[in-house]
């Protein structure tokens, strides 16, 4: 019925652990995003884990436009390593499985934003287009080496997502208040 290509979308990854040092376990599954990374859609899978880590910003006491913007600057920052120590181990650039840069930069395209859920959404939506469409020059960073081209390009990403909410709840913050959507 389905063809093997629409099979092999459809597949879980292997993980690729075997011959990673017991040391290197723990950054690999950040890396892979506790397993996210295996699943079908794996950047889109990985990047719903960014949506608990934009949430524990201000549960983290940062709750400060600067204060978030300080975090995820060193979220990305540690993201670099962790999936430049994945690309090393798979061997390939950018494996597929490799989705920290995902949700470690997804709390960008929420700076300055409200946490309701309809929020959320949109900032999910808005930076999962971004990162698929890759506007210039999130296209040309990618290329950079290593972790470095890995997560920039999701940092471009992110924020064009949020100049974009941003300018979607400025013209439409009325109609979503009037609808009960945000607050």
């Amino acid at each position: 019925m389905f063809n093997s290509a629409i099979l092999s979308k459809l597949s879980f990854k292997r993980p690729g652990f075997a011959g990673c040092p017991a040391w290197k376990m723990p950054f690999l599954l950040l890396a892979i995003g506790l397993g996210t990374g295996l699943l079908p859609a794996s950047g889109t899978a990985g990047a719903l884990l960014g949506i608990p880590v934009a949430l524990a910003l201000p549960w983290l006491g940062l709750s400060s436009a600067w204060s978030q913007a300080a975090a995820c600057l060193a979220l990305a920052l540690l993201a670099v390593p962790l999936c430049g120590m994945a690309e090393r181990h798979y061997g390939r650039k950018d494996d597929g499985r490799i989705v920290a840069d995902e949700y470690l930069t997804f709390p960008i395209a929420m700076l300055g934003l409200s946490h309701a859920p309809a929020v959320f959404a949109v900032a999910f939506l808005t930076s999962r287009l971004f990162d698929i469409v890759k506007p210039p020059p999130a296209r040309q960073l990618q290329a950079l080496r290593g972790g470095l081209g890995i997560v920039a390009d999701d940092v471009a990403a992110c924020l064009f997502s949020l100049l974009t909410n941003h300018a979607i709840f400025y013209f439409m913050g009325p109609f979503f208040r009037q609808e009960g959507w945000i607050p």
